[in-house]
């Protein structure tokens, strides 16, 4: 609907008005100045949002596709008697439609030896054909190889255990296990050499210094667990559904079983990301509602400084409609260059988030994003993008908002008393 003098609502002078008063002039340098701050502020607020939630998703997603590539979704262990029908337990829930693979395992401690170095591990037997299905592992051999891993007495270790010891594929490594034979004296440790056959890197620092995987026949006699495992790793296709797959496997099982899931193994910590994610997002958040009041005080500022204009316009025939959108068109174009210029901002630094921690690093000299602390070797980032358009519509909504009350007060303003102090 027209205003009485003839001007439609959001017409070109309004616009030609509102960023005309966007290019302060000379003397009303700090207007400008003031919606510069605020165009900065707007923008960093979007682009560190957006940034930080990115980076926390990426490290979920990431801990969780390498924590659930080795671990798996579900942990079958044994109830009243030992799993000695291991075998036949492992087919009947393979067959499971949905069910990827079930790995028998026997898992014990040890403390892995070289001539350099030693260090406490987890030694993980299984048998080669599950095995070289893990993909995390099978596709991410350093040196050496899986092929005849049933056969020979070989073990595949971390790449930065190797490190740690000093040794690469093709040497000796010496397992020594607390538990070994038992004899008159008592029971006394079991110490093997076994050679490298394979050296895996799965990103993760803590697993690829602490696992070391043995055929599944030699750990059996290593732990004295002849004709038995310790568990059964079953890996699904939907670890999200994973309560789907908990009734088929316990009747697929056929015997009393003890089952736990990938999210109560891993529950504090998940859910420890899970809070730091809900708090950053609303600390972050107020760095945006900050910077929308920034807009509200550069527009009260404006209207001050504008009275004269106003006054001028209202008596030339504007309404009071006409000077309320002439503001909110000024203070909204603020919001949404702002919101605008943050996108792209975080596009660019999200898509080179780790060129740009390895370039801070050997600025500063210093190691931003130890492995040793996070987990990861490298700094991840993953947008998503629900969650990137809900800020983008929190940011131009606030921007919004925050122009009401003084486009409110520029079109309240009595054209008679702005006028006679001019």
């Amino acid at each position: 609907m027209s205003d009485p003098t003839g001007t439609h609502p959001f017409s070109a002078f309004e616009w030609m008005l509102s960023l005309r008063y966007l290019r302060a002039r000379r003397q009303e340098g700090f207007i400008s100045v003031n919606a510069g701050f605020s165009f900065l502020g707007i923008m960093l607020g979007v682009a560190t949002l957006i940034i930080v939630m990115a980076v926390m998703n990426g490290f979920r997603k990431e801990l969780l596709d390498k924590i659930l590539g080795l671990n798996g979704h579900m942990l079958i262990q044994p109830i009243e008697s030992p799993l000695t029908d291991w075998q036949a337990v492992a087919e009947r829930v393979s067959a499971i439609d949905g069910i990827v693979l079930a790995a028998p395992i026997v898992e014990g401690q040890a403390l892995a030896s070289s001539p350099f170095q030693a260090a406490g591990v987890l030694v993980r037997g299984i048998r080669a054909q599950d095995l070289t299905k893990l993909a995390s592992i099978a596709k991410n051999i350093k040196q050496g190889t899986l092929e005849g891993f049933d056969d020979g007495q070989g073990v595949a270790i971390g790449r930065r255990l190797a490190d740690q010891l000093s040794i690469r594929a093709g040497d000796s490594i010496t397992l020594v296990a607390p538990r070994g034979a038992v004899t008159p004296m008592g029971t006394t440790p079991r110490i093997k050499s076994y050679k490298v056959a394979a050296v895996f890197e799965i990103g993760m620092s803590e697993y690829d210094s602490a696992f070391v995987f043995m055929p599944l026949p030699e750990s059996q006699a290593y732990f004295n667990r002849a004709g038995d495992v310790t568990a059964i790793e079953v890996y699904t296709n939907a670890p999200d559904r994973i309560d789907r797959f908990r009734t088929l496997v316990t009747e697929a099982a056929q015997r009393p079983i003890f089952m736990v899931d990938w999210r109560q193994r891993n529950a504090t910590f998940f859910n420890a990301l899970q809070v730091e994610r809900n708090v950053m997002f609303l600390i972050l958040t107020i760095i945006v509602i900050v910077a929308a009041f920034n807009i509200t005080s550069g527009l009260i500022m404006l209207v001050k400084d504008k009275g004269g204009d106003i006054g001028i316009l209202r008596t030339m025939g504007a309404s009071q409609g006409t000077v309320m959108r002439v503001f909110m068109i000024t203070g909204a174009s603020i919001g949404f260059i702002g919101t605008l210029f943050g996108f792209l901002l975080a596009l660019l630094v999200t898509s080179n988030i780790e060129s740009i921690r390895q370039f801070l690093s050997w600025v500063t000299r210093t190691e931003l994003f130890s492995p040793e602390l996070y987990f990861l070797s490298r700094l991840p980032a993953e947008l998503d993008w629900r969650e990137t358009t809900a800020v983008v519509v929190m940011a131009l909504a606030l921007s919004l908002i925050a122009t009401l009350y003084p486009s409110w007060r520029a079109a309240r303003l009595d054209p008679v008393e702005a006028l006679r102090y001019e």
